[in-house]
């Protein structure tokens, strides 16, 4: 049987680079793989919880004391980078770009050459190769379109992303500060905060920042209750890299943004900042709204929520391109290099 190994240095977050690496050992389970993921604590079920994949034919076990040498009885290796890259011995190793390093070290720009290398947009590409000196491939994160679609559309505009203020910090304090100088004008209307957190800091403090504001805030929701909110919202707010130089600090800004797609499939029109990954998704007027000043997301936010007739073709638009983002197409260019 053939026999795969997936590394990711973070499992316990279940972020982003780990949804990617989910999805890459559910094809490669379908495809006759034996598949040995390197974490110590079998988490198929917390996996199939957040991202409703199911790798439970999966095994877990610790990351190998000479992995060097392990990497032998592999025919391949799949590891999601923290800007570290590993010896490998197998027949074939790829290595998973999710965020754009700019210093990852001599030595990793000098390994990262042997191998095959995958990105998750071009905006992580384009500061990948340059990096690293390489031409990296861009194979775009999975989207399960069939499961986020448009249910009952209400006055609602949600946010769906991680409360942190590390790494790329999602600035859900800013869409809070935008609310507040359009609510007024928006009567009926609710913002919708929802992610995972560690940081109970950082909840108080957007609580705090909230005060009577029809903005609800909710923490650690279920892919369900994620499904239903975008399922019923009409806009979806990004301002994850507001106020960052991405030309200095290029891991600050979206990488790509699977909430993203997941709103547009269901039918939500994005209105995010024009940073990173967002400009892949999302065509301006055509599929929803970039803005880069706090002035532009109100003045475009208002003007979809005062006209239906705009609201519903970009909504159908949406839902057109989220297409370009789907499993299939994920698992096709996948297959062609494995």
């Amino acid at each position: 049987m053939k026999r795969a190994a997936i590394f990711s240095p973070s499992w316990d977050s279940l972020g982003g680079g780990e949804r990617y690496a989910t999805a890459f050992a559910k094809l490669l389970l379908d495809n006759g793989y034996q598949v040995d993921i390197w974490w110590p604590e079998n988490i198929s079920k917390s996996l199939q919880t957040r991202f409703g994949i199911d790798i439970s034919n999966a095994a877990f076990g610790p990351f190998p004391h000479n992995h060097q040498l392990s990497t032998l009885k592999y025919k391949l290796i799949f590891w999601v980078t923290d800007g570290s890259i590993p010896i490998s011995l197998a027949k074939k190793t790829i290595i998973h770009y999710q965020i754009p390093f700019l210093n990852p070290g001599f030595p990793n720009k000098i390994k990262a050459h042997f191998y095959l290398s995958v990105c998750n947009s071009f905006y992580t590409k384009r500061v990948i190769d340059k990096t690293y000196g390489i031409n990296s491939q861009v194979i775009y994160p999975p989207v399960d379109l069939e499961y986020f679609k448009p249910q009952t559309k209400t006055n609602s505009i949600v946010s769906i992303a991680r409360f942190s203020t590390l790494l790329h910090a999602k600035r859900q304090d800013t869409l809070i500060e935008a609310f507040s100088r359009i609510s007024s004008q928006l009567p009926g209307w609710e913002l919708i905060l929802a992610g995972g957190s560690t940081d109970p800091d950082y909840i108080s403090r957007l609580k705090k920042q909230v005060k009577k504001l029809p903005i609800k805030i909710i923490i650690n929701p279920s892919l369900f209750k994620i499904k239903q909110l975008l399922g019923s919202a009409k806009i979806f707010w990004s301002a994850t890299g507001f106020g960052i130089d991405v030309a200095h600090n290029p891991e600050k800004a979206e990488h790509f943004g699977i909430t993203v797609v997941e709103a547009m499939s269901a039918g939500a029109v994005p209105v995010v900042i024009d940073a990173g990954g967002h400009k892949e998704t999302v065509v301006e007027a055509e599929t929803g709204f970039l803005w880069n000043t706090i002035d532009q997301l109100n003045q475009k936010t208002t003007l979809l929520a005062n006209d239906p007739k705009l609201w519903e073709k970009l909504s159908c638009a949406t839902i057109l391109r989220s297409k370009l983002f789907s499993t299939s197409a994920f698992e096709d260019k996948f297959l062609k290099i494995i």
